[in-house]
């Protein structure tokens, strides 16, 4: 049931800025290797660009959660991040000379980064998420209108960069950063008021969270689940091309996933996690996640891709939710941006041991590598009766 009390002027805050700056990533994030290869870079120089910039984001999160939270200035270290993004991404197409162009554009990564975890913190501060009492809005129909504007700004992309240079994804993503920043200052205040946090060093904070047993188990839960998506996203095409579908039927297949993740944010997803709750939620996701990859890998019939596709909506947006409904629930307020910041960095890594390690399973086993991923979201699917809320720790005074 919807939230008998619904606070549309919030709501519609945080839509424009979750869409504006998913619009920002959607026209940008598909093309940047093209966009650097038309710098003239090398192979070489586009692969440093590209691990470097996955190991300054792993960094960069936390650490600028930990300002935010210590400042107990949310909205503004958000602002300041996404209009330094936009700066620097503006920037990118004036610059000719690699190393500078490298420095660059791992500040331009460094500064975007924390972007989402602080929105998340922000959102879910002001949404429902708190329990099925409370009288907020939904975070999913939040996130489920980024996600959509994600793809639109990738299919904008596509035909603006059909007429025109690959350097105006530079422009449109800086365009719409600038955007996110000033509607990010139109925020809500955050209802929970919290003085400087406590915790004198990050170890100390780090340390708090992670003493949370349900926050643990959580981060390892999305962290199985998640990282288990490694080897559809980067052999899943080869395969299904080698097996003879068309192209045609590959984005066909994409975009049942796609619009999946939009219909389980914003329809179905908020019910399950009020039904079943997050473990209860959080189980359903791993059941499909290993139901999914074992098709995936028993199966190129086109049929049967397309009845599994859809089940990303469940083993990426279902679970989403419910690590969103508990961390709400199980984190204290002074910490919120930071275990908003770890719980991007868990599945993070994993996926990019992963993916680094995909390559040699696809080698080696061809697509009954898949079944390694059915054997992680079993593995998650183990620790899902360990996912209770409880009533959100109180606020630091």
């Amino acid at each position: 049931m919807p939230p008998a009390n619904p606070q549309p002027h919030a709501l519609r805050s945080f839509i424009i800025l979750y869409v504006l700056m998913y619009a920002a990533f959607g026209v940008a994030s598909p093309f940047w290797p093209r966009f650097f290869e038309t710098r003239g870079m090398s192979p070489e120089q586009i692969g440093l660009v590209l691990g470097l910039g996955t190991i300054v984001r792993l960094l960069a999160g936390p650490a600028a959660a930990r300002v935010a939270d210590r400042l107990q200035q949310l909205r503004h270290v958000l602002a300041a991040s996404a209009a330094l993004a936009s700066c620097l991404a503006c920037g990118l197409p004036w610059i000719a000379a690699f190393w500078l162009f490298l420095i660059v554009r791992l500040c331009h990564e460094a500064a975007l980064t924390p972007t989402t975890s602080l929105a998340d913190a922000l959102a879910l501060d002001a949404s429902k998420s708190r329990g099925p009492a409370a009288t907020g809005f939904e975070y999913g129909w939040v996130r489920g209108s980024a996600s959509a504007a994600f793809v639109f700004g990738t299919l904008v992309a596509g035909q603006v960069i059909g007429w025109t240079a690959l350097s105006s994804i530079a422009w449109m993503h800086g365009a719409l950063l600038l955007g996110a920043a000033a509607s990010a200052m139109l925020l809500p205040a955050p209802e929970s008021k919290t003085g400087v946090a406590p915790e004198p060093s990050s170890f100390r904070a780090i340390s708090e969270l992670m003493g949370i047993v349900v926050f643990r188990r959580m981060v390892l839960v999305a962290a199985l689940v998640f990282g288990s998506h490694a080897m559809h996203d980067a052999f899943a095409v080869i395969r299904w091309n080698a097996a003879g579908i068309s192209p045609t039927m590959i984005s066909v297949l994409w975009s049942e996933a796609v619009v999946a993740e939009v219909m389980v944010f914003i329809l179905i997803g908020p019910r399950l996690v009020d039904r079943f709750g997050p473990g209860g939620a959080a189980a359903i996701a791993s059941m499909a996640a290993v139901f999914r990859w074992i098709v995936m890998a028993s199966s190129t019939h086109p049929g049967a891709l397309a009845i599994v596709q859809p089940l990303h909506g469940m083993t990426f947006a279902l679970l989403h939710l419910a690590s969103m409904r508990l961390m709400s629930a199980a984190l204290p307020q002074h910490l919120a941006a930071t275990g908003q910041a770890i719980y991007a960095l868990g599945p993070g890594l994993v996926t990019a041991l992963l993916t680094l390690s995909a390559g040699m399973l696809y080698a080696r086993l061809g697509a009954s590598g898949f079944l390694l991923m059915a054997l992680l979201s079993a593995l998650a699917l183990w620790l899902c009766p360990g996912l209770k809320t409880r009533d959100r720790p109180p606020a630091a005074s």
